[in-house]
């Protein structure tokens, strides 16, 4: 949901219920089109929302404009459904949401001129269909990728990386395909006894693919296969490294470097990673040569500010709330308290790329994190 629906209050003197803001939660300002949605998002809809059922392989995405009672009791459906129209550009599918006794015959024609679907709203809270639009394709920018990314499995969730060491997830899929069960492997080759959070984590990696029944290799995942069988001759064997850095504390790149630069390689895939070296060499160039975490998400989020917030910031409704003003922008003071971040991105994404040599320093979890002290800079700037 948009930030403006953040505030205690939509219209003067009436608030709104904490379970209604904690239930459109998390929020953000993502720029679609020519303007701000007040709702966007990617999933699969039910077919009764729809003129057609399928949409390639990926699901759409999806931009609402809600149109509700102002001050003086009036409902702008004509300008929610051309709003709603503008999103097309880069959305999939649209909709105007309002109450469904103000939706006229003449709304529902324009609508269907434009493709915009029309979701009447009852006073229980109901939604009907009034108008379904066609999915349609269109062109992908930074800020809609931002929703995609953190819609796809790859995106950063809450569990999306359990451990701290890449070697844990570099050693789901080797097990996975060695001979055997894939977690007691795990465990009989001192890989990782957590074995829930390194297939979860090889997934978010994009090593592994879970299936509803199973889970399969990616691409990536076969290639980190032919690595080590063209090293060792077989998966077990290249398993049984594993056993030389159990408990060890030093850097992988350093301790293994073979296995080091390969993790690097599949850490640097992730799309998050790309962002983060890019916009790091950009400061180093520009004399940031040590930025803190503070500086750092200052600075995403001029140039990507929906990719920051799915990234760094929690998306619990309090802590967005108290991190982004209604209209989308950085409060930087409420940036220095550490429990404002993702701890999957400050902790474990970060110790991995201090594992690959990527940063000079490792993460650390929310609650013992300094913001303003807390060092984001590359090991070996270009």
């Amino acid at each position: 949901m948009d930030t403006q629906f953040s505030t205690t209050e939509w219209l003067s003197g009436q608030r709104i219920d904490p379970a209604i803001q904690d239930r459109l939660a998390p929020f953000n300002h993502v720029r679609v089109g020519g303007g701000y949605p007040d709702l966007v998002g990617v999933r699969n809809l039910e077919s009764e929302l729809l003129a057609v059922e399928r949409f390639g392989e990926d699901p759409p995405l999806i931009a609402v404009e809600a149109k509700g009672q102002t001050g003086d009791g009036t409902v702008d459906t004509q300008r929610g459904i051309l709003q709603a129209y503008d999103r097309l550009h880069e959305a999939n599918a649209a909709y105007l949401a309002a109450p469904a006794a103000v939706v006229t015959q003449t709304d529902r024609t324009l609508a269907r001129e434009l493709n915009v679907g029309i979701l009447g709203v009852d006073r229980g809270g109901d939604v009907t269909p009034l108008e379904v639009p066609r999915v349609v394709g269109n062109r992908t920018t930074g800020e809609v990728t931002a929703i995609r990314f953190q819609a796809s499995a790859q995106g950063v969730a809450d569990k999306s990386f359990g451990l701290n060491h890449p070697k844990n997830y570099l050693g789901y899929p080797l097990a996975h395909y060695a001979n055997g069960d894939t977690a007691q492997l795990l465990r009989d080759y001192k890989v990782v006894g957590a074995v829930e959070d390194a297939r979860r984590g090889a997934a978010f990696l994009g090593l592994v693919e879970e299936k509803p029944n199973r889970v399969v290799l990616t691409s990536l995942g076969r290639e980190v296969i032919r690595y080590v069988t063209s090293r060792y001759g077989t998966v077990e064997a290249g398993l049984a490294e594993f056993e030389n850095w159990y408990r060890k504390s030093q850097r992988f790149y350093d301790l293994a470097p073979e296995w080091g630069q390969l993790a690097r390689r599949v850490v640097f895939a992730y799309p998050a990673t790309q962002l983060l070296v890019e916009e790091l060499q950009q400061m180093h160039d520009d004399r940031i040569r040590e930025p803190t975490l503070v500086e750092l998400v200052a600075w995403l989020h001029v140039q990507h500010p929906s990719f920051t917030v799915e990234l760094f910031i929690q998306g619990d409704q309090d802590v967005r709330s108290r991190v982004l003003t209604p209209d989308g922008e950085l409060r930087e003071q409420a940036l220095h308290d550490g429990n404002a971040y993702h701890s999957p991105t400050v902790f474990q994404l970060k110790a991995m790329l201090y594992h690959v040599g990527i940063l000079t320093e490792r993460g650390a979890e929310p609650s013992n994190l300094d913001p303003g002290a807390d060092i984001w800079a590359l090991r070996d700037p270009v």
